[in-house]
């Protein structure tokens, strides 16, 4: 495989934007070992980073699959690798085939729940990208998809399920629901043109604001709830001060009549968000807690 082709692939998934989902899934892990005290094991780490990048992967090039009609009548996304046929689509669906076969693998040399649990979590991250075509709560379900992240990294570790992972999850959750909210912003005028539903083209632009607007601040809210019933300590609370600033920053940022900073409120402020707080909130429970 050339490089052209391992970069047209990377730029199929969007892969620098697991840097999403991927800082929490570290906070998992480690609140994992951190607080249920289970042993630091770096090939269960690879094991829980891999299962994110196939996971997401399918996930992503699936996206690109399904929509690539709606794509390709859409000015801002008409060049993506398939509508532009960079990428042709039978290759696209074997890309996601490989990929949630490699997911589903992997979850087996983890544990046996990961591993019973893997079509469940491909069934939800697959699934997502149909709801666009009959709910505006679609950015919901990606946010669920990705709140998948911190509570499969800590079941990959321990097994079962506890409350300060869950509460992450529903953070992400949060956090992703409402940053697509404004991502989506931008399509808003097409959506509707072609009977897709989403928040925007459902409440407006003003309305789908004040949605991710509440959405953040739910978001905001359950980072303060982890650090208070995790009884975190100051690197906590810087990395968490970082998130919220960069939560209000986002808003600020996006007005109903101007979109022109978009794409700087969802990548940058949103990269800075994810990778500060993990690096804080990891930092806290292997520094602070050792």
């Amino acid at each position: 495989m050339s490089a052209t082709t391992v970069k047209n692939y990377l730029s199929l998934v969007k892969f620098s934007h697991t840097i999403f989902a991927m800082p929490f899934a570290m906070i998992g892990f480690f609140m994992a070992v951190s607080w249920a005290g289970h042993p630091f094991d770096w090939t269960k780490l690879l094991l829980v980073v891999l299962c994110m990048v196939f996971a997401r992967s399918a996930a992503m090039a699936f996206n690109r699959w399904l929509d690539a009609a709606f794509d390709k009548k859409n000015p801002r996304t008409a060049m993506r690798e398939i509508p532009a046929g960079v990428i042709s689509s039978g290759s696209a669906l074997w890309f996601v085939i490989g990929n949630a076969v490699l997911f589903m693998a992997t979850t087996w040399f983890i544990n046996r729940l990961c591993f019973f649990l893997s079509p469940v979590a491909l069934i939800v991250v697959l699934g997502y990208s149909y709801t666009k075509r009959f709910t505006a709560l679609c950015h919901l379900v990606l946010g669920v998809g990705l709140s998948l992240a911190p509570v499969g990294a800590f079941l990959a570790v321990t097994g079962y399920f506890s409350l300060l992972p869950v509460l992450l999850s529903v953070l992400v959750l949060c956090w992703v629901s409402g940053f697509d909210i404004i991502y989506a912003l931008q399509d808003e005028e097409f959506d509707r043109s072609q009977a897709l539903h989403s928040i925007p083209a459902w409440l407006g632009k003003a309305g789908g604001l004040r949605f991710s607007e509440a959405l953040h601040a739910v978001a905001a809210v359950m980072a303060i709830s982890i650090g208070v019933l995790g009884g975190f300590q100051w690197l906590y609370w810087i990395g968490c001060g970082v998130f919220i600033l960069m939560l209000i920053m986002q808003h600020r940022l996006v007005k109903p009549t101007d979109l022109s900073r978009v794409n700087l409120a969802f990548m940058t402020s949103n990269g800075i968000a994810s990778i500060v707080f993990a690096a804080f909130a990891i930092a806290d429970m292997l520094i602070l807690k050792s």
